[in-house]
This record gives structure tokens, sequence and C-alpha cells, in this order.
């Protein structure tokens, strides 16, 4: 394992190392060669600023301004937002205020060692880093396999610009390209490529680069799906859905992500419905039940969640809208749920369908599933009698 040079002005203070060590107790086990990896590597280095969620909110955090929040911040096993909309916290005014959705991050340390151990990196491994975001995954990977075997990559040359300076800073020199990895080709093959952005379907691009036999680690949009896959000959993948569960940001061709069509929720919001009736079980905040919420994405993909409850009763609605004209609004009061839903297609029936099936097996057939990827990145998924295709 190679060791930044901790010594210099870059560093914040000694007293970083102390807060890395018990990181690493945290994110690894004893005996993980990623422990010494966490133990060594200078977060804060990489989140100098970066945004807090405050209500519907985001409000600017400034590390100087403080030592010992930056630290205690850099160092626990939590994700922290460094970009909202197209603003980048390194660019924000002091004390700025914004709304908007993340846009790039430093994810929890946690999970990137969960990651990085999903993806079996041998000693001579080279690994494609898809998502640098603020270069501190990058990091961790340069300080296993040397900085020579790792290349990230990016679409934001903004991202990619600083992460290179920082990694600098410690002596790293990766390789790091700015490119969208869902369009084109990539200059290269690697043997692990892990991406700590969430793609649907797998791009053609990454099952290219990845060279035959090694193995492609990724999480699948709006699902809390990890699927490990071996590279075949005819140039797709075979590996499952692992039995843990991760979340990312989705992976973006432009600046900001498109934006989306609230008038749906709004609909959902107001309207009395084409159809009208109850459900036997209680309304649910569905970002919250990751399996549920994975397997209705599979059936059917790109449904908006609202949950809204009240400060001074027990009452709670829940809206369901999706581009195709469909909508749901589900109120419980009392005890008791009323369904209203237009459109096309019923989509509290679908939910209502998910809940029923976890309720009869006692859990979802996601887990453990086998994948299968074909060349064009087409996902098939099997587990026992159950089968199921993500385009």
């Amino acid at each position: 394992m190679n060791r930044p040079d901790q010594g210099g002005e870059h560093l914040l203070m000694d007293s970083w190392k102390e807060h890395a060590g018990r990181l690493a107790v945290t994110v690894a086990s004893p005996g993980s060669r990623w422990r010494d990896v966490v133990a060594c590597t200078p977060r804060h280095l990489f989140v100098p600023r970066w945004w807090a969620s405050r209500g519907h909110e985001w409000e600017l955090r400034e590390g100087d301004s403080d030592c010992s929040k930056w630290l205690a911040a850099a160092y626990r096993n939590w994700t922290l937002v460094t970009r909202v909309g197209d603003v980048h916290a390194d660019h924000a005014r002091p004390g700025a205020l914004l709304e908007g959705a993340p846009t790039s991050s430093s994810t929890l340390p946690g999970l990137l060692v969960q990651m990085f151990r999903h993806a079996s990196i041998a000693t001579r491994s080279t690994v494609l880093d898809v998502g640098t975001g603020s270069g501190y995954g990058t990091a961790l990977l340069c300080a296993r396999q040397g900085h020579a075997r790792i290349t990230a990559i990016d679409v934001d040359p903004y991202l990619t610009s600083a992460a290179e300076k920082r990694l600098d800073m410690l002596g790293y020199r990766p390789t790091l390209l700015t490119a969208d990895v869902t369009a084109g080709e990539l200059p290269g093959q690697w043997d692990r490529i892990i991406a700590t952005v969430a793609v649907k379907p797998i791009p053609p691009a990454l099952l290219a680069a990845l060279r035959t036999g090694g193995r492609l680690v990724t999480t699948i949009t709006g699902t809390s799906m990890i699927i490990t896959a071996d590279k075949q000959e005819d140039g797709g993948a075979v590996g499952r859905v692992e039995w843990d569960r991760a979340g990312f940001m989705r992976a973006r061709s432009g600046n900001d992500y498109p934006v989306r069509n609230r008038g749906f929720l709004e609909r959902a919001c107001t309207e009395e419905g084409e159809q009208v009736d109850s459900s036997h079980y209680p309304v649910m905040e569905v970002a919250e039940a990751w399996d549920v919420g994975t397997m209705l994405e599979i059936l059917a993909p790109g449904i908006e969640h609202r949950l809204i409850t009240y400060d001074d009763k027990p009452d709670k609605v829940a809206l369901m809208a999706h581009e195709d004209g469909s909508w749901a609004r589900a109120e419980e009061r009392d005890g008791k749920v009323t369904v209203h839903q237009g459109g096309p297609r019923r989509l509290y029936g679908l939910l209502d369908q998910v809940r029923g099936h976890w309720l009869t097996y006692g859990e979802l057939p996601i887990r453990g599933a086998q994948a299968t990827i074909s060349p064009q990145g087409v996902i098939t998924l099997r587990r026992g009698r159950w089968t199921a295709t993500i385009r």
C-alpha cells in the first residue's frame, strides 16, 4: 500500500489522523486491507466546503471557519454534498442558501469500502473509478493500488480538475478523464470498473472497457440494487444482485439533471380520479422502504413519490405520479386508507401488489437474483421462477 506524504502545509493539522483512525475502525473490519487505507487518507482535504441540508434548502458550510466541525463532518461516516444543481460549494459565496437536487458529493466512506470490497480488487488490478466526485474515493484506491493503476472519470470538468489538484497534494497522479460514460467509447480497458453513480441500463461503453474476466460493480438508477458482474467472452457479463443495499445519484450527461414535470404530482394532489377505492395497507414512505421501492421501480420505472405528513395529527397522504399521466393519491385518516387513481395505469395497485408479495413470501425476489447483462447493457434478473428485464 502506498501512503501519502502526510506532512506540509496542505494538511489541516495532525489531529486529522486520530479522526481518520476512528473512521477506519467504523467502516472496515479488523484484518480488512481497507482499514489502513482509510486511516491514512485525509478526507477533509477533499471537502473544504460542502452543502448541509436545512429543510428544503441547502446551507453552505466552510471547513476553515471552524476546524473542529470540519474534522467532525469529514470523518463521520456520512455523505457530504458538494454540488447542488449547477453550483459547487467551492464556488458559492459565504453564507449561501439555495434550493435544488444534489448533483455531486463525497460518498460516505463505508459505502465506498463496501463497493470496493464487492469488486474483489486484486493486488495488480487496474481500476476505473466512475464518478470521481470529490476525489476521496479515488484517493482510497490510489492508496491501495498505487496511482499508476487507477483511472477516474466524471462528466463534470470542474470535478475532475479539482480532484486532480487535491490528489496531487497527496502525491497521487492517477489518470483523470472528463467524459460521459453513458455515451461514446472510453479510451482504455480495466480489470475492475466501480461505478459510484447509478445507471440504467448498463452503458455499453462500460462493458466494452472491461477486460474479459474483469468485474463490474454498479448500482441501478431508482433502485437500491448493487450488481456485481464478470465480463464474458461474448462481451456481456454475468453476476448477481448482492444481498446488501446502496443508493447513488444517477449518472448525468449534462451540467444538471433535466427538470421534471411536477404537473403530474399536482394533479395527484387535487383530482378526484377515475377510480376511488380503499387499500388494506397503511400509507408508507416508499423512499424509505428500499426493497419495496426497488421492486416497484422494476415493475414501473420512473414513478415519482411524495409523502405529506402533519405536525398536529397522524394523518398521511402519499402521492405517486408518472410522466405517462398516471397518478395516485392515498389518504390515511383514522386508520382508513382511501385511494384515488387516474391515468392509463393504476400506480397504487402496483404498489399494493408488491406489498402483498412481500407479506405473503416474507421477502421480495430481487436480493440474490442472478443478473445477466447483454453486450448492449440490458439486464435480465432471475430468481426461482421470477424474472425481470431492465432496459
